[in-house]
């Protein structure tokens, strides 16, 4: 019996091939997107977790110093005398024009095991690798990427992690022209008898972290992707449930046979869901194949954004993974089952003898519609509390939900009373008027998946622009110099800057040291006095002698991220140098990482190893190209050593504009499976609004007047969706710029409006409720009028 009731369930998706692609491509749509951004996160957290078991560095404590500055090799001498297991690792970067390589060097002899180091065996020349000029074990991916002139002669190993090599100490001492460890590993294993390692030493002990650095860095940015794969996948829902429902009506006659014949409820329950397991299988294999391509074509774009934003390294190649594909597979299985309730709710409650008469399956009373709006009210009120008193990221998604979903239930009440406001002439356009009022709950789950993928492009839109907007003019500033200089080694920069000294206006030295702030990495800047920084640089608050208390050296200034993480104010201590108080906090829009900056002066003292090899150069900007040639023919300069303002404020934009093109794509994504379930819903109504509209052509109305008034429906309840819209979409951009960005990376910015944006925005809308409506409207204007005078002769 369950073979002939999934039998004969199945023959209606024979009859209707339309219906069934339509509900084959929502879930596969939908999975695709999520799919898509699970196989981005999985593969970047990979990558993340590949670099922190690199010489044990989620499982080994490491001594290091407070500052983060080498270690001397007296200390580390020391400790080995005194009979501890510690083991060296120099770590660093090498960068110039022609790429950058991140470089660990370890000593093998009094590596720990748990280490887990690469393997020394094989056809590795460990004679070459121990002597100079050294061996670099790196990825293949790594090996044919872009790299530093000069390096020592390369050798492929799978298990290091993108952009690094690992080399022997010694080789690595040299390349990066440092000579004590950057950290220590501890053996877990000490010899019996000996102190604690607090005590014998005041280097600062760093436990293992079950997330690194960059995980915890870019855990925001994953999270933002996450929560467009699941907008965009509830959107694809909006399909699914429209095409469960229309089949739900079409089959009540079918359902009442089979109940007639003496089937039992529990059997047909059972094969309903068979039906739509089976369905979903399909459709979940081929949107997993989808995400898979999706996220081929995005996974370059996303690891250009955090390579250049968060400085994070992963391969631009995306490897399958069972995880995320098993994922999509459960989540489609999941949501199928979530759009199917409704359906097999009414199915298990419908009478045996209810009667076989197709109506609109989504056909709510008015008291429905304000119970909708009765939820959306709360649905707002939450959202506004928690924009007000949550804290962290999960309460600032919370707010967006509370509020996209709100305004997806208020929708219908919002249209009705729209419709409301019209006053029509005559008894047609009464009709039209009132028939549109009863197709807005039969049309209600597009127009609400509409309203969310608008809302989506409006916020996200205002939001990029917003930053865009601020980021240039920022930029403006912080890049007051005309030209901006680097050199191979701090040697040839003292003689570079030497003869350049009688030509230009001012040399400003860029120098900057890698130190652990708040536990955390941070970057510390030394600067000079002069009139360039006091009257370009950007601060958001300060001390009135600001600038002169920092150049005495005796105070600091940080950036807002770390001001708002830590909660700094004016005055506070900075633990740095000895201590210096805060004198002001600037603006660092695109860096997520802590930032301080110190005089020059007490930057060198504090840190001797740090010296300048690159400088921004005032002069005036009628000479900066001719100074600019000649620095790159009569020194012998590489092209890209010598960058005008122009070059590096194109190169950051770059930066900015690869950022956000992950989250431009996802949405030109979700508006399209927006216009899909609208389509289908058209589609669906086309058949079920055959007997409202048969006795109107019956009394005149032609063919094609109703056609034009179907078309005209739908830009009309189109246009109010984006009218709808454009609100939720400015309170999501809200959201966006003075929560969710503050929490996610530590800056807030001012919001901008772009109405140009809106009215293309608009157009699409239109264009895409047009491109949905043209199948229904044609096919109506064309149909029989036997087609339409047998509706008086069906049982309604």
């Amino acid at each position: 019996m369950l073979y002939t009731a999934v039998s004969s369930l199945l023959s209606h998706w024979r009859r209707h091939p339309s219906q069934f692609a339509m509900l084959a491509l929502g879930l596969a749509l939908a999975t695709a997107l999520w799919t898509g951004v699970q196989a981005i996160n999985s593969e970047a957290r990979a990558a993340y977790d590949r670099a922190a078991t690199t010489l044990g560095q989620d499982q080994l404590t490491r001594l290091m110093r407070a500052d983060g500055q080498p270690i001397a090799i007296d200390v580390y001498l020391n400790l080995r005398e005194a009979g501890y297991l510690v083991s060296p690792v120099i770590s660093g970067e090498l960068r110039d024009p022609e790429g950058r390589l991140r470089v660990l060097g370890i000593d093998p002899l009094t590596m720990p095991e748990e280490a887990q180091g690469p393997s020394l065996e094989g056809s590795l020349d460990l004679v070459g690798f121990f002597t100079a000029p050294g061996i670099l074990l790196m990825s293949e991916a790594t090996a044919s990427g872009p790299l530093p002139g000069g390096l020592p002669p390369i050798e492929i190993r799978d298990s290091i992690p993108p952009a690094a090599a690992i080399t022997d100490i010694s080789t690595a001492a040299r390349l990066i022209d440092q000579s004590g460890p950057s950290y220590l590993l501890v053996d877990p294993d000490q010899p019996f008898g000996l102190p604690p390692l607090s005590s014998a030493t005041d280097l600062s002990l760093r436990e293992p972290q079950t997330g690194n650095d960059i995980a915890r860095l870019t855990d925001s940015f994953h999270l933002n992707l996450t929560a467009f794969g699941f907008l965009a996948f509830g959107v694809g829902l909006f399909i699914v449930h429209a095409a469960i429902g229309l089949a739900f009506e079409q089959r009540r006659a079918l359902l009442r046979t089979l109940r007639a014949l003496g089937t039992p409820l529990r059997t047909i329950l059972v094969a309903l869901s068979l039906e739509l397991a089976g369905i979903a299988l399909i459709a979940g294999i081929i949107g997993v194949a989808l995400g898979y391509l999706i996220a081929t074509s995005l996974l370059p774009g996303v690891a250009g954004t955090l390579r250049g934003l968060y400085g994070a390294e992963i391969d631009g190649v995306l490897s399958f993974s069972p995880y995320w594909a098993v994922s999509g597979l459960f989540i489609t299985l999941l949501g199928t089952g979530a759009a199917a309730v409704q359906a097999m709710i009414r199915t298990a409650r419908m009478p045996l003898l209810a009667p076989a008469m197709p109506r609109a399956w989504a056909q709510a009373s008015g008291r429905i519609i304000r119970l909708q709006g009765l939820v959306a009210l709360a649905l707002f009120v939450a959202s506004g509390t928690l924009a007000w008193l949550g804290q962290g990221l999960l309460a600032a998604f919370a707010c967006l939900a509370c509020l996209l979903i709100g305004a997806a239930l208020a929708l219908p009440m919002v249209m009705t009373a729209a419709l409301s406001l019209i006053r029509p002439k005559g008894a047609f356009a009464e009709w039209v008027v009132a028939d549109t009022k009863q197709q807005i709950p039969g049309l209600s789950l597009a127009l609400m998946a509409l309203l969310l993928a608008l809302s989506a492009n409006v916020g996200v839109s205002t939001m990029v622009g917003s930053f865009r907007t601020t980021f240039l003019g920022w930029l403006d500033q912080r890049l007051a110099s005309e030209l901006y200089v680097s050199a191979a080694t701090p040697d040839e920069a003292e003689a570079l800057m030497a003869a350049l000294a009688p030509e230009v206006d001012a040399i400003l030295p860029i120098v900057s040291t890698e130190v652990r702030l708040f536990d955390r990495p941070a970057e510390l800047f030394g600067v000079v006095d002069h009139a360039t920084y006091r009257e370009a640089w950007p601060l958001l608050s300060q001390t009135p002698d600001a600038w002169e208390a920092l150049a005495t050296g005796n105070a600091a200034l940080v950036n807002e991220q770390m001001a708002r993480r830590e909660g700094l104010r004016l005055g506070d201590t900075l633990a740095i140098a000895g201590g210096l108080p805060i004198v002001g906090v600037y603006s660092d829009y695109g860096n997520p990482s802590g930032q301080a900056i110190v005089s020059l002066n007490r930057l060198t003292e504090t840190y001797p190893a740090s010296r300048a090899t690159r400088f921004a150069i005032r002069v005036s900007p009628e000479r900066a190209p001719e100074l600019a040639s000649r620095l790159r023919d009569e020194f012998g300069l590489p092209a890209d050593a010598v960058t005008n303002q122009a070059q590096v404020k194109a190169f950051s934009v770059d930066v900015f504009d690869q950022t956000f093109r992950v989250t431009g794509a996802l949405n030109v994504l979700t508006l399209g499976v927006a216009g899909i379930a609208l389509l289908t819903s058209l589609l669906t109504l086309a058949n079920l609004r055959l007997p409202q509209l048969a006795p109107i052509w019956a009394i005149g109305a032609s063919r094609a007047t109703l056609a034009w008034v179907e078309m005209a429906r739908s830009l009309i309840l189109a246009a109010i969706t984006f009218l709808a819209a454009l609100p939720v979409g400015l309170a999501l951009a809200w959201v966006l710029l003075a929560i969710v960005n503050v929490e996610a990376f530590g800056w807030r910015l001012p919001m901008r409006v772009f109405p140009g944006d809106w009215l293309m925005l608009g157009i699409l809308a239109l264009l895409a409720a047009g491109l949905a409506a043209l199948g229904p409207t044609l096919r109506l204007a064309r149909i029989a009028p036997a087609r339409l005078t047998q509706v008086f002769a069906q049982e309604r």
